[in-house]
């Protein structure tokens, strides 16, 4: 048998190291779509405090476009060490955008059907791309007690469950893998970056990610102040009820992970304000979600309160690209909030720059 010409031995090993990643290259290559999560992105936003810069993190870049692939994956891997999980089984949840989007790619990754349980504050883009991964879109228009859709959902939810009994809902707004996620992950994601910032700016919607990051934040850095960030409109602390828009922060029922989380300030904010933000943002070059403007202006609400060389750190759960039918969208931006198009423009005109060279 003649032995093969150290060409050919050369031009094997070529195909080989195409189709096989080095053993020693970092990072390694992951199993499967859920396990795209990306931590450790940090964008440093001048222009908003005297004298300190805030440390954006950006949750964006995961599978799904958002945070919410961390609870998501968690609330099924939960189920499914319970023993409570079948091969094709059914799943239900409430959600306004990412959450179910997240779900959807899991439920799809695993071969699971699921149903999301949505209203019609919901992007145009994500339903889309819920309805792209096989997911059942159910969108409920009645209004609940507050204002909102939120306990609508619920009850739609409850009312299939009576009838469909295989049904699995999830209830993010109750299941301790939601704000455990963020315990276990995005806290000390946040801390191995900045093991003990001054101030932690966060969104709160289900609050998962408020109670989750907070409880890691106060047990590395009891220092540390934790800012909720809420939507004016939004009941989840008590306060009244108004109409709301845009979907990511901000509830009409308290969501019962609620009673865990560990805040030193609420701030709350107008949703035209919320606008003006993310405007503002993008004419320096970054398209951002709503909940990203909301928490970005809550910070800049309390520039005279932060001190020079402060260490502030924010969340992004998401990026901008899933709001080009509303937030960047002059016709939708007026129809909600008059005038508000003018205010974009003079804080464009007046902003200082973010970045530097």
């Amino acid at each position: 048998m003649r032995a093969p010409s150290p060409i050919a031995s050369s031009e094997n090993a070529r195909r080989r190291q195409r189709r096989e990643p080095s053993r020693s290259a970092r990072p390694e290559p992951v199993s499967r779509p859920s396990d795209l999560a990306c931590g450790d992105v940090f964008i440093r936003i001048g222009g908003l405090l005297r004298g300190t810069a805030v440390q954006l993190k950006l949750e964006g870049f995961s599978a799904g476009g958002s945070v919410k692939i961390k609870p998501a994956r968690q609330m099924i891997d939960r189920l499914e060490r319970s023993g409570d999980a079948k091969p094709g089984m059914a799943l239900i949840e409430s959600s306004s955008g990412n959450l179910g989007l997240a779900l959807g790619i899991i439920a799809a990754e695993r071969g699971y059907r699921f149903t999301c349980v949505s209203d019609p504050n919901i992007s145009p883009q994500t339903a889309k791309l819920m309805r792209a991964y096989g997911t059942e879109l159910v969108i409920v228009d009645r209004r609940d007690h507050n204002g909102g859709f939120l306990a609508s959902r619920i009850g739609y939810i409850r009312d299939r469950l009576a009838r469909e009994p295989e049904l699995i809902w999830l209830n993010q707004y109750a299941n301790p893998a939601n704000p455990g996620a963020h315990e276990h992950v995005t806290g000390p994601q946040i801390l191995a970056a900045f093991p003990q910032p001054d101030y932690v700016f966060i969104g709160a919607g289900t609050t998962g990610t408020l109670t989750g990051v907070s409880r890691a934040i106060r047990a590395a850095s009891p220092t540390t102040r934790i800012i909720a960030v809420d939507t004016l409109g939004s009941v989840t602390f008590g306060t009244e009820a108004g109409p709301r828009h845009l979907p990511g922060l901000g509830t009409s029922r308290r969501p019962e992970i609620a009673s865990d989380q560990a805040m030193d300030h609420l701030i709350l904010v107008g949703e035209a304000d919320t606008v003006v933000m993310c405007r503002r943002l993008a004419a320096r070059g970054l398209l951002l979600g709503a909940s990203t403007g909301t928490v970005l202006a809550a910070v800049s609400s309390w520039a005279d309160r932060i001190p020079v060389d402060a260490c502030v750190v924010a969340i992004s759960p998401d990026m901008g690209d899933r709001y080009l039918d509303s937030v960047y969208d002059d016709d939708w931006v007026e129809g909600h909030f008059p005038g508000t198009l003018a205010q974009c423009a003079e804080a464009v005109a007046a902003a200082q720059m973010f970045w530097t060279r």
